[in-house]
Protein backbone atom coordinates (compact mmCIF):
# COMPACT_ATOMS: atom_id res chain seq x y z
CA UNK A 1 0.00 0.00 0.00
CA UNK A 2 1.03 3.54 -1.15
CA UNK A 3 0.73 6.36 1.62
CA UNK A 4 2.11 9.71 0.40
CA UNK A 5 4.56 8.61 -1.44
CA UNK A 6 5.85 5.58 0.94
CA UNK A 7 5.27 2.37 0.42
CA UNK A 8 3.92 0.64 3.75
CA UNK A 9 4.20 -3.65 3.51
CA UNK A 10 2.05 -5.62 5.88
CA UNK A 11 5.08 -6.17 8.14
CA UNK A 12 5.85 -2.49 8.69
CA UNK A 13 9.34 -3.53 7.08
CA UNK A 14 11.12 -0.53 5.78
CA UNK A 15 13.00 -2.78 3.24
CA UNK A 16 10.92 -2.58 0.05
CA UNK A 17 11.13 1.48 0.76
CA UNK A 18 14.51 1.81 0.97
CA UNK A 19 14.75 -0.62 -2.25
CA UNK A 20 12.44 2.12 -3.91
CA UNK A 21 14.21 5.10 -2.59
CA UNK A 22 17.47 4.04 -3.87
CA UNK A 23 16.62 3.05 -7.32
CA UNK A 24 14.66 6.23 -7.68
CA UNK A 25 18.33 8.00 -6.47
CA UNK A 26 20.24 5.74 -8.62
CA UNK A 27 18.46 6.72 -11.56
CA UNK A 28 18.70 10.38 -10.68
CA UNK A 29 22.19 9.98 -10.12
CA UNK A 30 23.10 8.45 -13.41
CA UNK A 31 21.02 11.24 -15.52
CA UNK A 32 23.14 13.27 -13.08
CA UNK A 33 26.89 11.28 -14.12
CA UNK A 34 25.69 11.66 -18.05
CA UNK A 35 24.42 14.98 -18.15
CA UNK A 36 26.34 17.36 -15.48
CA UNK A 37 29.92 18.63 -17.25
CA UNK A 38 30.54 21.38 -15.11
CA UNK A 39 32.30 19.59 -12.55
CA UNK A 40 32.84 22.42 -9.87
CA UNK A 41 32.62 20.61 -6.85
CA UNK A 42 30.35 23.50 -5.09
CA UNK A 43 27.86 22.85 -7.91
CA UNK A 44 28.21 19.55 -7.98
CA UNK A 45 27.09 19.29 -4.53
CA UNK A 46 24.53 21.50 -4.57
CA UNK A 47 22.87 20.18 -7.49
CA UNK A 48 23.70 16.72 -5.33
CA UNK A 49 21.45 18.30 -2.42
CA UNK A 50 18.68 19.55 -4.76
CA UNK A 51 17.76 16.34 -6.98
CA UNK A 52 19.26 13.62 -5.76
CA UNK A 53 19.30 13.35 -2.04
CA UNK A 54 15.61 14.28 -1.55
CA UNK A 55 14.85 10.81 -2.95
CA UNK A 56 16.67 9.17 -0.16
CA UNK A 57 15.28 11.08 2.57
CA UNK A 58 11.36 11.98 1.77
CA UNK A 59 9.49 11.51 4.92
CA UNK A 60 12.57 9.44 5.81
CA UNK A 61 11.06 9.47 10.07
CA UNK A 62 8.40 7.23 8.79
CA UNK A 63 10.70 4.74 7.26
CA UNK A 64 13.59 4.97 8.78
CA UNK A 65 15.78 1.77 8.07
CA UNK A 66 17.32 -0.37 10.86
CA UNK A 67 18.93 -3.40 9.13
CA UNK A 68 22.56 -2.77 8.49
CA UNK A 69 21.94 -3.83 4.90
CA UNK A 70 19.47 -1.32 3.99
CA UNK A 71 21.13 1.78 5.51
CA UNK A 72 24.77 0.50 3.09
CA UNK A 73 21.92 0.67 0.65
CA UNK A 74 20.88 3.72 0.97
CA UNK A 75 24.41 4.85 1.82
CA UNK A 76 25.72 3.59 -1.63
CA UNK A 77 23.66 6.86 -3.14
CA UNK A 78 26.10 9.61 -1.36
CA UNK A 79 29.08 6.80 -1.90
CA UNK A 80 28.75 6.83 -5.85
CA UNK A 81 28.68 10.66 -5.51
CA UNK A 82 31.32 11.83 -3.70
CA UNK A 83 33.20 9.43 -5.53
CA UNK A 84 32.31 11.63 -9.34
CA UNK A 85 33.36 14.97 -7.13
CA UNK A 86 37.26 15.97 -8.58
CA UNK A 87 40.04 15.19 -6.72
CA UNK A 88 38.03 12.61 -4.08
CA UNK A 89 38.00 9.72 -6.25
CA UNK A 90 40.82 7.82 -4.13
CA UNK A 91 40.10 9.25 -0.90
CA UNK A 92 38.26 7.01 1.97
CA UNK A 93 34.88 7.54 2.63
CA UNK A 94 34.94 9.93 5.47
CA UNK A 95 37.23 12.28 4.26
CA UNK A 96 35.21 12.75 1.26
CA UNK A 97 32.62 13.93 3.46
CA UNK A 98 34.54 15.80 5.28
CA UNK A 99 35.89 17.56 2.40
CA UNK A 100 32.24 18.25 0.80
CA UNK A 101 31.28 19.32 4.56
CA UNK A 102 28.36 16.68 4.45
CA UNK A 103 27.59 13.92 7.02
CA UNK A 104 26.55 10.48 6.26
CA UNK A 105 22.63 9.60 5.40
CA UNK A 106 22.53 7.84 8.65
CA UNK A 107 23.37 10.81 10.48
CA UNK A 108 20.92 13.12 8.65
CA UNK A 109 18.28 10.47 9.69
CA UNK A 110 19.16 10.60 13.30
CA UNK A 111 19.35 14.10 12.75
CA UNK A 112 15.95 14.53 11.17
CA UNK A 113 14.27 12.23 14.05
CA UNK A 114 15.44 14.84 16.22
CA UNK A 115 14.07 17.77 14.57
CA UNK A 116 10.88 16.01 14.60
CA UNK A 117 10.64 15.32 17.93
CA UNK A 118 12.07 19.45 18.85
CA UNK A 119 8.98 20.43 16.54
CA UNK A 120 6.42 18.30 18.31
CA UNK A 121 8.14 19.43 22.16
CA UNK A 122 7.75 22.95 20.90
CA UNK A 123 4.21 22.72 19.67
CA UNK A 124 5.31 23.88 15.81
CA UNK A 125 3.53 20.48 14.36
CA UNK A 126 -0.08 19.66 14.25
CA UNK A 127 0.62 16.53 15.71
CA UNK A 128 0.60 16.42 19.59
CA UNK A 129 3.76 15.76 21.60
CA UNK A 130 1.46 13.98 23.60
CA UNK A 131 0.58 11.40 20.84
CA UNK A 132 3.94 10.42 20.90
CA UNK A 133 5.74 10.81 23.91
CA UNK A 134 5.81 11.09 27.80
CA UNK A 135 8.07 13.57 29.72
CA UNK A 136 9.38 11.56 32.51
CA UNK A 137 8.32 12.87 35.77
CA UNK A 138 11.68 11.65 37.49
CA UNK A 139 13.80 14.43 38.97
CA UNK A 140 16.94 12.64 40.64
CA UNK A 141 18.89 12.02 37.61
CA UNK A 142 21.06 14.24 35.19
CA UNK A 143 20.40 15.74 32.02
CA UNK A 144 17.73 18.31 30.73
CA UNK A 145 14.16 19.01 31.69
CA UNK A 146 12.79 17.04 28.77
CA UNK A 147 13.37 13.74 29.28
CA UNK A 148 10.61 11.17 27.34
CA UNK A 149 10.34 7.88 29.54
CA UNK A 150 11.34 4.97 27.56
CA UNK A 151 9.31 1.63 27.28
CA UNK A 152 10.26 -1.52 27.08
CA UNK A 153 9.93 -3.82 24.03
CA UNK A 154 11.43 -7.03 23.04
CA UNK A 155 10.54 -6.97 18.96
CA UNK A 156 13.62 -5.12 16.44
CA UNK A 157 10.29 -4.07 15.06
CA UNK A 158 9.07 -1.65 17.72
CA UNK A 159 12.48 -0.43 18.70
CA UNK A 160 12.94 1.19 15.26
CA UNK A 161 9.68 2.92 15.27
CA UNK A 162 10.52 6.59 15.35
CA UNK A 163 8.60 7.01 18.93
CA UNK A 164 11.08 4.34 20.32
CA UNK A 165 14.07 4.73 18.20
CA UNK A 166 14.91 8.78 19.12
CA UNK A 167 14.27 8.54 22.96
CA UNK A 168 17.68 7.39 24.43
CA UNK A 169 19.55 10.48 21.56
CA UNK A 170 16.98 13.15 22.39
CA UNK A 171 17.60 12.35 26.02
CA UNK A 172 20.96 12.69 25.59
CA UNK A 173 20.89 16.64 23.96
CA UNK A 174 22.05 19.38 26.32
CA UNK A 175 19.78 21.64 28.06
CA UNK A 176 20.87 24.62 25.77
CA UNK A 177 20.22 22.79 22.68
CA UNK A 178 16.91 21.66 24.67
CA UNK A 179 16.42 25.13 25.20
CA UNK A 180 16.79 26.60 21.58
CA UNK A 181 13.84 28.97 20.52
CA UNK A 182 13.88 28.43 16.67
CA UNK A 183 14.66 25.10 14.57
CA UNK A 184 17.80 27.17 13.31
CA UNK A 185 19.17 26.98 16.47
CA UNK A 186 18.61 23.85 17.10
CA UNK A 187 20.03 22.91 13.89
CA UNK A 188 23.08 24.79 15.52
CA UNK A 189 23.19 23.48 18.59
CA UNK A 190 22.76 19.39 17.38
CA UNK A 191 26.04 20.85 14.70
CA UNK A 192 28.32 21.83 17.27
CA UNK A 193 26.93 18.66 19.11
CA UNK A 194 28.50 16.64 16.21
CA UNK A 195 31.79 18.24 16.18
CA UNK A 196 32.27 17.51 20.05
CA UNK A 197 31.21 13.92 20.43
CA UNK A 198 31.91 12.51 16.82
CA UNK A 199 29.51 9.45 16.15
CA UNK A 200 26.46 10.99 18.78
CA UNK A 201 23.87 10.39 15.07
CA UNK A 202 25.39 7.12 14.28
CA UNK A 203 23.95 4.00 15.69
CA UNK A 204 27.22 1.85 15.24
CA UNK A 205 30.04 4.67 14.41
CA UNK A 206 32.62 2.21 13.45
CA UNK A 207 30.97 1.13 10.61
CA UNK A 208 31.87 4.15 8.54
CA UNK A 209 35.40 3.16 8.34
CA UNK A 210 33.85 -0.19 6.99
CA UNK A 211 31.67 1.36 4.67
CA UNK A 212 34.05 2.11 1.55
CA UNK A 213 35.20 -1.91 1.55
CA UNK A 214 30.97 -3.04 1.49
CA UNK A 215 30.26 -0.56 -1.30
Amino acid sequence: MKDLGITIICTLNPATECQQAYAKASTALGLFARTISYNSPEVLLKLYKTLIRPHVEYCVSAWSPYYVKDKALLERIQHRFTRMVPGLKSLPYKERLDRLGIWTLEERSNRADLLQVFKLYKGWSSTQFGHFFTISTVTNTRGHTAKIDKLRCHLDLRRSIFSHRVIDRWNELPQNVIDSGTINTFKNGLNKLRKNRMGFFMDQPVRLAQWPHQL
